[in-house]
C-alpha cells in the first residue's frame, strides 16, 4: 500500500508538472492508472505539498472517539486509510457542528468534509462530493413505551410505537441544525396534509436521541446507520420507523474542487472492493462484537475513561507536574495499559521498566500499578534532571524526554552533537534533532566522531515520540481533564 501511495503521488506530480506530455498521452495514461484523470487542483496540491490531509468530523459513536486508549471510528479509520494511500498525514478537526464545518471548508480552513452528508441536489450546487461512502435512510428515533421489558408480547411494545407517517400529525420533532432533516419532515407534512411541529435544534443527532432517551424530548431524526448504533447505547429507543428512501452518504470537498474528489472517487473505487472496506463497515455497523465497544466504560463517548488506571495515572501525573493525559498517552504506547506485559528485552509493566531501572526502584515484578506508574515518573524526572538547561521551552523539552526513555539520554545527545554540526538547532526536536536521530542508524553518520554512542534505530525512537504527542492532542480533544 505505502508502494502503491508513493507510485500514485509521483503520478500526480507528473501530470500537475510536466509540460512536455501532451493531452492525448495524458489520456492513454489515465487509462492505465485512474489517479491520472485528476484535474489541476490548489488544494490537492496543497494537501501533497504540506504532506497532510486536514479533514473535518464531529465526535461520536460512529465519526471518531476513544476505545481503552486508542482512537476508532468509522469516518476516523476511513480518512486514515485515505490518508495511507496518499502518503500524507491527516489533521482532523472535530466539529459537531455543520455550518461552523462547511465555513471553515469555505474559509479554506480544512480541505475535506468527513461527516457523513446526505447528498441532494441542493448540496451538490454547493460541495464537490466523493461517492457515496455509505447508502443510508432516515428514520424516526422514539423511546419504547415504559416497561416495555415486561410486556408479554412484541405486539404489545408495537401498538405504542409510530410506526405511520399519517401518525406523526400533530407531534414534535427536535431536528440537528444544518442538516436535510427538517426538509424532509416538511415534505412529509405536506404529504400527509397534516402539521408536523418541527424544532431545529443546536444539539448534535447523539445528543438528541439521548434527549429523547432520556423523556426530555418526544422524536428526533437521524441516518439509520447513526441511530442503530446509537439503540445499542440507549436500549429504551426504537428506530424502526423509516422517513425516506435510501439516500447517499459522502464526504464533501469545496466547490470546483474535483481534483481532490475525483482522486478520492479513484481510490474508493479500489478500495471498496477489498476485504478491508468489508471488516471495517462491518466493524461498526454489524459486527455483534461492537456492542463490547459501546456498553464498554472505556469508551470516551458513553463511558469517559481511557483505561482501569485512570485515577492513579493522575497522581502519578502530579509527580511531575504534566497533564495526566500526557502521562496515559505514554503508558498507552508503552504497554496499552496492560500492568504485566513483558517484552523480549525484559521491559516490565505499564511503563515497560528495564530490569536496571526497576531495581534502582526497589521494585519487581509483583510490583502493583501505582508503583510502577511511580517508579517510571521517577524516572522521568530523573533524566530530565539531566537535560541540557539549553532546552529551554516545555514542549521541545517533553518530546526530548520522551526520546530519551525511549533510547537513552546518550543517543539524544549524540543527535544534539550531530543537528549542531549540520547547522540544526540542537535545542529543538521537531525539524531538527528528531531528524539527526533517525540519521543514527546510518554508520555514515553513527561512526562521526561527534556520536559516542554508536548505534541506535532511529526510526523507532522517532515514531516513539510523534505517536506519543498526536495521541496526546487526541486525547486532549475528546477526553476530560
Amino acid at each position: 500500500m505505502i508502494l502503491r501511495a508513493a507510485i500514485s503521488i509521483f503520478c500526480i506530480t507528473v501530470f500537475l508538472f510536466s509540460c512536455d506530455v501532451s493531452d492525448n498521452e495524458n489520456k492513454q495514461k489515465a487509462k492505465k492508472n485512474p489517479i491520472l484523470t485528476i484535474s489541476k487542483d490548489a488544494v490537492l496540491d496543497s494537501i501533497l505539498s504540506r504532506k497532510k490531509l486536514r479533514a473535518a468530523t464531529d465526535y461520536g459513536s460512529v465519526s471518531y472517539l476513544i476505545y481503552r486508549g486508542e482512537p476508532i471510528g468509522y469516518q476516523y479509520e476511513m480518512l486514515k486509510e485515505l490518508t495511507l494511500h496518499l502518503g500524507v498525514e491527516l489533521e482532523l478537526v472535530i466539529e459537531s457542528n455543520m455550518q461552523k464545518s462547511i465555513d471553515m471548508l469555505n474559509n479554506n480552513e480544512i480541505d475535506l468534509l468527513a461527516m457523513g452528508l446526505t447528498v441532494t441536489s441542493d448540496r451538490n450546487n454547493r460541495f464537490s462530493f466523493t461517492s457515496p461512502i455509505m447508502t443510508t435512510r432516515q428514520v424516526l428515533v422514539q423511546r419504547k413505551p415504559v416497561g416495555y421489558t415486561q410486556m408479554e408480547t412484541a405486539d404489545e411494545i408495537e401498538s405504542n410505537l409510530l410506526r405511520n407517517p399519517l401518525e406523526l400529525a400533530n407531534t414534535s420533532i427536535n431536528v440537528q441544525e444544518g442538516t436535510i432533516y427538517a426538509k424532509r419532515l416538511k415534505t412529509l407534512s405536506n404529504e400527509i396534509a397534516d402539521t408536523i411541529n418541527i424544532i431545529v435544534d443546536d444539539r448534535d443527532i447523539e445528543e438528541l436521541i439521548s434527549a429523547v432517551s432520556s423523556g426530555e424530548i418526544e422524536f428526533t431524526v437521524a441516518d439509520e446507520h447513526v441511530a442503530i448504533v446509537n439503540a445499542r447505547y440507549f436500549r429504551n429507543i426504537d428506530v424502526n420507523t423509516p422517513l425516506s428512501f435510501p439516500q447517499k452518504i459522502a464526504w464533501a470537498a469545496k466547490k470546483g474542487q474535483t481534483g481532490l474528489a475525483d482522486t478520492i472517487n479513484s481510490w474508493l473505487d479500489e478500495f471498496n472492493h477489498t476485504l478491508r472496506a468489508r471488516l471495517l463497515y462491518n466493524k461498526y455497523f454489524k459486527n455483534i462484537r461492537s456492542k463490547k465497544i459501546v456498553n464498554s466504560q472505556y469508551n470516551s463517548y458513553s463511558g469517559g475513561q481511557l483505561s482501569p488506571y485512570d485515577e492513579e495515572i493522575k497522581e502519578a501525573a502530579k509527580i511531575i507536574g504534566w497533564d495526566w493525559r500526557l502521562l496515559a498517552s505514554l503508558v498507552y504506547q508503552e504497554s496499552e495499559f496492560k500492568p504485566n506485559v513483558q517484552s523480549w528485552v525484559g521491559a516490565y509493566g505499564l511503563m515497560q521498566l528495564m530490569p536496571h531501572v526497576m531495581e534502582k526502584y526497589g521494585l519487581d515484578s509483583t510490583a502493583g500499578i501505582s508503583e510502577q506508574l511511580v517508579a517510571g515518573v521517577r524516572h522521568l524526572v530523573y533524566i530530565k534532571k539531566q537535560m541540557p538547561s539549553e532546552i529551554n521551552d516545555s514542549i521541545e523539552q517533553i518530546k526530548f524526554l520522551f526520546a530519551s526513555y525511549n533510547c537513552g539520554l546518550g543517543h539524544v545527545l549524540d543527535a544534539r552533537r550531530l543537528a549542531e554540526k549540520y547547522n540544526k538547532d540542537p535545542n529543538i526536536w521537531t525539524n531538527n534533532v528528531d531528524s539527526c536521530i533517525l540519521n543514527l542508524s546510518d554508520k555514515e553518520y553513527y561512526r562521526d566522531p561527534v556520536v559516542y554512542n554508536g548505534y541506535v534505530r532511529g526510526a523507532e525512537t522517532y515514531s516513539f515520540v510523534e505517536d506519543i504527542m498526536s495521541r496526546y492532542k487526541i486525547y486532549k480533544d475528546l477526553i476530560n481533564k
